[in-house]
């Protein structure tokens, strides 16, 4: 579909949305296109007053949105999802330009994303509640869901348009209404697209508000006493620092945050076969993806050729612009993320990993690498990386396999490969992780399975299907019967 939503012509450029287009109080920041340095546009940084203007217009308009019939909710949300694919090339192609995604990744972003608020709008349709027992006869007990109110999310830019959507679709039609501050580096495919198709869709005004910003907006947007519920995604540092704020305001906080996650290599696995899975375990998007496959722990009677064949896999990406035929590998979005990624190697390096393939970087074009002889303590074993690097450690045992596993303070995703399915399900049920896969890698994404992690990875709040509704309302119990009943006194 021929269209002009990100053109810097646009009513976005130089905006926020907050009840219509409006002048941010932050002034503005260019967006950048990650491959080649250019300007693509500007974005709006909302200040705390544009905040709380905007809390205060949405906890208004939630109140009348909250009496719509969750079916009707649904319809916006359906015909959002109509939007997102009729626009699916030209969304792919701003994600390639706003975080360096390659051709692959924008195109399955837009398209997921259609998906996850498809399955969002069925929210809507499903029941709102159960009848509950009773001690007492002629008492009436009902449990039933009720909006949260209003709802403030807080996004990263490597998938910005699906990681925004898995909680503003579920948020709204459930009643609540949404503030989003989607990460500067990726505003408008991560949410002011949001804001244009929303409204196209036929959401009413006040329900959505799309801020921008660092800081100062995510603060004021935890702060706000309008604001019911923050959802967050992005780094464990930053989660750590939100989820004491808002539980020191007893307001509902959902994290997701960073991983370290392991993919275990057994003796008996395909070697090809792992080797393929291994590799675009750490190098799909750069590796920088909190799915990402941070530590290849590979038993050591296959470990040779597992790294021969893990190198060669790497050897054969192409990096570049993703915007060009061809390109299996864009940047690194920054230069401050790409000189961290380079440190980590180096670092390991001095500590006596090997760098079999890869380990250095030309801007923000890092080259895949293959780290050998990596142990705990060396940053590569230690920290996520987010960056497009295979840290291989050796393991003798299944029983040392978990150990190197579960030695990390993460707890998001683990993987396991090995010919033996109930060898594999045997290790995968020792493993500190919110997911796990047995014979796939780690960068897994449905809608359908809770994704979520445990430790310094989050505090247990899974996105899907089964667990939206609950995640985005509150649960009310609500008794009723036909007389007052006596009482002692």
């Amino acid at each position: 579909m021929s269209s002009n939503l990100f053109a810097p012509s646009g009513a976005w450029n130089g905006k926020i949305y907050s009840n219509g287009w409006k002048e941010p109080g932050l002034g503005t920041e260019p967006v950048i296109e990650k491959a080649t340095g250019a300007v693509v546009g500007h974005t709006g940084i909302a200040s705390a007053d544009d905040v709380a203007v905007a809390a205060a217009a949405a906890h208004e308009a939630q109140r009348a949105w909250a009496q719509v019939p969750a079916p009707q909710r649904g319809d916006v949300l359906r015909r959002f999802s109509e939007l997102l694919l009729e626009h699916a090339d030209e969304i792919a192609e701003q994600l390639m330009r706003e975080t360096g995604a390659i051709r692959f990744k924008g195109e399955w972003e837009a398209r997921m994303t259609a998906r996850e608020i498809l399955e969002a709008a069925a929210l809507g349709s499903q029941p709102r509640g159960i009848f509950a027992a009773s001690a007492e006869a002629g008492r009436q007990s009902v449990a039933r869901r009720i909006p949260v109110g209003v709802v403030g999310i807080i996004t990263p830019w490597n998938s910005p348009l699906l990681l925004a959507a898995r909680a503003v679709g579920p948020a709204l039609v459930m009643g609540n209404a949404v503030l989003l501050k989607p990460d500067v580096q990726s505003p408008t495919s991560g949410g002011f697209v949001f804001a244009q198709l929303l409204k196209e869709a036929g959401l009413p005004e006040g329900l959505l508000h799309v801020l921008p910003g660092a800081i100062e907006t995510g603060q004021a947007l935890v702060k706000d006493p309008a604001v019911d519920m923050i959802s967050f995604t992005g780094s464990t540092r930053a989660g750590r620092e939100i989820g004491s704020v808002a539980g020191s305001l007893l307001k509902r906080v959902s994290l997701e945050l960073g991983g370290n996650n392991p993919y275990i290599v057994l003796d008996d696995a395909d070697i090809e076969a792992a080797a393929s899975a291994g590799a675009w375990g750490s190098f799909f998007h750069q590796g920088q993806i909190c799915l990402t496959s941070g530590r290849h722990l590979v038993h050591e009677s296959v470990a040779e050729a597992y790294t021969e064949a893990l190198v060669k896999k790497a050897k054969a990406l192409v990096i570049g612009d993703p915007l060009t035929d061809g390109v299996t590998l864009g940047p690194v979005v920054n230069e401050r993320q790409a000189a961290r990624v380079e440190q980590i190697v180096s670092d390991s390096i001095a500590q006596g990993a090997r760098a079999l393939t890869g380990g250095s970087r030309d801007g923000l074009f890092f080259e895949p690498t293959v780290l050998t002889d990596v142990a705990p303590g060396m940053p590569a074993f230690d920290e996520e990386i987010f960056g497009p690097v295979a840290p291989i450690t050796t393991f003798s045992t299944d029983e040392e396999a978990v150990a190197l596993a579960n030695q990390t303070s993460y707890g998001l995703v683990a993987a396991v490969v090995s010919a033996d399915q109930s060898r594999a399900q045997r290790i995968a049920d020792k493993l500190h992780a919110g997911v796990v896969h047995i014979n796939d890698q780690t960068v897994l994404h449905e809608v359908y399975g809770p994704i979520g992690g445990t430790g310094a990875s989050g505090n247990g709040f899974n996105h899907s299907t089964l667990t939206n509704a609950d995640q985005f309302s509150e649960w009310q119990w609500v008794t009723s019967r036909a007389e007052i009943p006596e009482y002692p006194f």
